[in-house]
């Protein structure tokens, strides 16, 4: 036996088929896979990619793997490869069949349980790769292990072959690569982009772990390699913000929950906070987060009355008549909060809140203690912070004004609707729509042509206040947005309420030109920084108008793309581009963009919080050279182009 081999033996010592715990089959995922996967759309279709994924970082956790590789070929399959030490392949005690076939091909079924093989994991339930192999049209598994290679083919979830050894190595991980089912999901069509998000989050989560990713559609390529974790994270998410100090860190183990946590703030008036148990990303929050607000606030709180006692002038008040909320010590705020725990409880709609009680005073008092340490230590940093906290806690405080005082003229008032509104007669939230349109002359087209039972007209003049560079009360100074609100019915920043939503369809509609997309991205950043939720349950729209107009004799066909542009025979037609909606007519407006039978619109979703915050910023923020460089980078790209 080779050193090489040796050491793979040792490393696999312990993990076998009698590991293997077993709790039900897989005949059900095939029957409804949205229970198992969320949709069987395009979020499913990846998800099941990253159940394999969760199998190799399974065994990073476990620290037998340092190297994971994500392909995607041309023919539409993916192949997922790790260094870990394999999965099992001797005889499961009970089934009587190799250990490979009873994970690939029983629900519930795995080490995880186990923890002694796995102290923590993401894939708690059991049901990843098993899931990914029912879901598949075809899955090839190859496993190195114990300087011996094997391999096994599946089709929809069950074997087509018997294991076999292929031959020797010196070499252990497994390499998985499969076919998604097109008779399961709706598009099999692998996206780069959504697949390299993920692969960038798992390497910050799992500090020296190398991933790469690779397109052969495309030539793409990345390499995700942190070795500074989640600090490094924290340096991505503010990479086009101006940071205000080095990134802190702390890293502690009590009550056998590992807490890892990174922040940094900067001079922003929005936060970023992410948070994530055993590598899954709890978009809810939970219980960790509570824990890590409470602990940020107090701290904060205690230190300020330090601070106060010294800088009296600074505040003009004393020190008892300032106590600084959540929303203040969180201004400007990028942080993440990375936790381990062997038996996560998980809540919510999604599954993806922290439900363990134990573990809000655990982060509370490490995260309490670290800070309390690290203000002493650094007075210059902390003197900033206290300024920065202090400045928004103010900041409140002529919001609370401002909105006051907008309730007053009856302006945010829940009973009052602003007068450009054509509202429409319907009152049941779940069929109304509101469509936002700029202009006078476009809302006068969309309110002839709507269906007035439930269709609602607003009509902004000019272009809406950018709020990524203005807190809330200057915000509320606004008439446009302050419209806006109003017309929407939930309230605004921290007294948002989507209960009170008026519209489960909120259809942005602008000009096909440079003017319309600058105000539509005004209204996106409006919506994400203020009414988040409003995009979270999937509530905002934008309308498709067409982008040409086509004659042939009494015969007109509209075209909504380039690409259905380039199979038409130009010289026998009239042709016309859009550019702006008052350019239709109401009922060619009603035909084109609004019928809900025949037009098309985009539903605005947030794949990825970390990217779309960082767009936001660069587009939208106070730096000029990200933005400079992002136009620089892509301006051989600009199809249509306004001089």
């Amino acid at each position: 036996m080779t050193e090489k081999t040796q050491e793979s033996s040792e490393k696999t010592k312990g993990y076998g088929a009698k590991d293997i715990q077993i709790l039900g089959g897989i005949e059900a995922v095939r029957k409804r896979p949205a229970m198992y996967i969320g949709s069987q759309g395009f979020m499913g279709l990846h998800h099941i990619v990253y159940e394999v994924v969760d199998n190799s970082i399974d065994e990073a956790l476990a620290g037998f793997c340092d190297k994971i590789i994500l392909i995607i070929h041309k023919d539409g399959s993916v192949t997922v490869k790790d260094n870990g030490r394999g999965i099992p392949v001797d005889e499961h005690p009970k089934l009587k069949i190799p250990a490979v076939q009873v994970v690939l091909t029983k629900l519930h079924a795995g080490g995880k349980f186990n923890k002694k093989i796995y102290k923590v994991s993401g894939g708690l339930h059991g049901v990843g790769v098993s899931c990914t192999n029912a879901l598949s049209k075809k899955l090839h598994v190859k496993i190195s292990r114990e300087g011996k290679v094997y391999e096994q083919e599946y089709a929809q979830g069950k074997p087509t072959s018997k294991l076999k050894e292929i031959g020797t190595t010196k070499d252990s991980g497994t390499e998985i690569t499969f076919v998604p089912d097109d008779e399961i999901f709706s598009e099999t069509v692998f996206n780069y982009d959504t697949l390299v998000s993920r692969m960038r989050e798992l390497a910050f989560l799992n500090q020296g772990v190398k991933i790469e990713i690779k397109d052969e559609r495309t030539n793409k390529e990345n390499v995700f390699h942190y070795e500074g974790g989640i600090k490094e994270f924290v340096t991505f998410i503010n990479k086009n913000k101006n940071s205000l100090h080095d990134v802190v860190y702390l890293k502690k183990e009590k009550e056998h929950i590992v807490i890892e946590v990174a922040l940094q703030y900067n001079d922003s008036y929005n936060e970023s906070v992410y948070t994530f148990v055993n590598n899954i990303n709890t978009i809810e929050g939970g219980t960790h987060l509570s824990g890590f607000k409470t602990a940020l606030t107090r701290t904060f709180n205690t230190y300020i009355e330090k601070f106060m006692n010294g800088n009296a002038k600074t505040n003009g008040k004393g020190k008892k008549d300032l106590k600084l909320s959540s929303d203040d010590v969180r201004e400007g705020l990028s942080a993440v909060i990375s936790l381990k725990i062997a038996e996560p409880q998980f809540e919510g709609q999604t599954k993806t809140k922290l439900g363990n009680s134990e573990v809000k005073g655990v982060v509370d008092s490490i995260v309490s203690s670290y800070l309390s340490d690290f203000f002493n230590e650094n007075p210059a940093i902390s003197k900033l912070l206290m300024t920065k906290t202090i400045n928004a806690s103010k900041a409140r405080e002529a919001a609370r004004k401002a909105r006051d005082l907008t309730r007053r003229k009856g302006v945010l008032n829940s009973g009052s609707l602003p007068g450009k509104l054509a509202d429409c007669s319907d009152r049941d939230p779940t069929k109304t729509e509101l469509y936002i349109v700029e202009g006078d002359s476009a809302g006068g087209s969309a309110k002839q042509g709507r269906d007035r039972n439930f269709q609602a007209v607003l009509p902004l003049k000019g272009k809406v206040l950018n709020v990524e560079k203005a807190r809330l009360h200057n915000i509320l100074k606004n008439n446009e947005i302050v419209t806006l609100a109003s017309a929407i019915g939930c309230g605004i920043g921290d007294e948002f309420d989507i209960s009170k939503l008026r519209y489960h369809k909120i259809i942005i509609m602008t000009d096909a030109d440079v003017d319309g997309a600058h105000i539509r991205t005004l209204l996106l950043t409006f919506f994400y920084r203020q009414m988040k939720e409003l995009i979270e349950h999937g509530y905002v729209y934008i309308a498709q108008p067409p982008l040409y107009r086509i004659k042939k004799g009494k015969s007109v066909q509209w075209l909504f793309s380039d690409e259905q542009l380039k199979g038409v025979n130009k010289k026998e037609v009239s042709l016309q581009r859009f550019k702006g909606l008052g350019e239709m007519n109401p009922v060619q407006l009603w035909d084109t963009t609004m019928d809900p039978v025949k037009r098309q619109l985009l539903q605005v979703a947030v794949e990825d919080a970390v990217e779309a915050d960082n767009i936001f910023t660069m587009l939208m923020g106070e730096e000029v050279e990200p933005r400079r460089k992002f136009i620089e980078d892509n301006a051989l790209e600009v199809v249509n182009l306004d001089i």
